[in-house]
């Protein structure tokens, strides 16, 4: 694409995507809003990551950039002409030579509970506990480890987190076989998928913040394809850009990697005549045995202007420092840099 005017047809855009099902269900939807705004069609480019290959946890490999190096790797080297990534696997740091060209309207950013019976984490916890035994819930991901662990810890009940990867027919079978009494997962993946159905109860951002990012995508492309990038520009959603923008200025300010265990929600209110347009973000830090759970809000005006990026991104800053201040610091593990 690059060298290219976005007019010429003699081609299709090529949109690089991770192979699963999940990306690929993802990146046919961005292909189909690109094919609208653009005329022109799309055909998608499957890249393999590290992050696929690998059958290490997530924790013990990184995390960030594991799903995304591979693909900004063939944008850099013009075998694609723009990527579709889920944006909490986007590492913080901006990529030298590659520009967000936009971040789609997001879906839920709820964690959901798939469990035996259809169960909620109460009725499941209290169900297993009068048969004599712990509940079993399996995630990959250390953030909801740490406020799965708080809440049992808090209600006296008997969970056991188990770390599990694989797609999500992988991870629901794990369910269905019982070996697991329960898994979480994000609630935007499985609508995505089509499988909303298959979610038992969703997880209320009060006992469960989500990963920074969670249920949004990222649109990317190389800063010299300034046509293309203007082009997607016509997909983004300014009040999902500012939320993600505060909620991942938290996670870089904390030093904090992918697979941390931090929780961010910002939400933007567009204001009414009793007051201005507000954003409010919402932050969670914890050990992984639920010993300890920091958590913290702040809000402040956010009008979607020119300037709307920098003032989430100091929001971002402004509830990462309270959070440090407060011990945060030393209940991350070994800090990103």
């Amino acid at each position: 694409m690059n060298g290219q005017p976005l007019t010429d047809q003699a081609a299709p855009l090529r949109l690089g995507t991770r192979r699963s099902a999940l990306a690929m269900a993802q990146s046919g939807m961005v292909a189909r809003e690109v094919t609208r705004v653009t005329g022109r069609p799309v055909e998608l480019v499957e890249i393999t990551t590290y992050g696929d290959v690998s059958r290490e946890a997530l924790a013990q490999i990184g995390g960030t950039g594991v799903f995304v190096s591979a693909l900004r790797d063939a944008l850099l080297e013009g075998r694609i002409d723009f990527a579709v990534h889920s944006l909490k696997d986007l590492p913080t740091a901006a990529p030298e030579g590659l520009v967000l060209a936009a971040v789609p309207e997001r879906e839920d950013v709820r964690d959901a509970l798939v469990s035996q019976e259809g169960l909620g984490l109460e009725e499941l916890t209290e169900k297993l506990a009068g048969a004599g035994r712990e509940t079993r819930i399996g995630t990959g991901s250390p953030r909801r480890a740490a406020q799965l662990n708080a809440w049992a810890a808090a209600r006296g009940a008997s969970v056991v987190t188990t770390p599990i990867r694989g797609n999500v027919d992988t991870r629901i079978g794990f369910v269905a076989s019982g070996e697991l009494d329960a898994v979480v997962l994000a609630a935007a993946g499985l609508n995505r998928l089509g499988r909303a159905d298959e979610i038992s109860r969703h997880l209320d951002p009060e006992l469960m913040l989500p990963a920074p990012g969670q249920g949004a995508l990222a649109i990317e492309c190389t800063g010299a394809d300034t046509a293309l990038a203007a082009a997607l520009a016509a997909l983004d959603h300014a009040p999902t850009r500012v939320a993600v923008t505060a909620e991942r200025a938290l996670l870089a300010a904390l030093e904090a990697g992918c697979s941390a265990p931090v929780g961010a929600l910002a939400t933007w209110h567009p204001g009414s005549g009793d007051g201005p347009p507000e954003l409010q973000l919402e932050g969670v830090v914890g050990t992984v045995d639920g010993a300890t759970l920091l958590k913290m809000s702040a809000n402040g005006p956010l009008v979607l202007d020119e300037t709307a990026g920098q003032q989430a991104q100091a929001l971002g800053h402004a509830l990462a420092a309270r959070l440090l201040a407060a011990g945060a610091s030393t209940l991350m593990g070994e800090r990103a840099r």
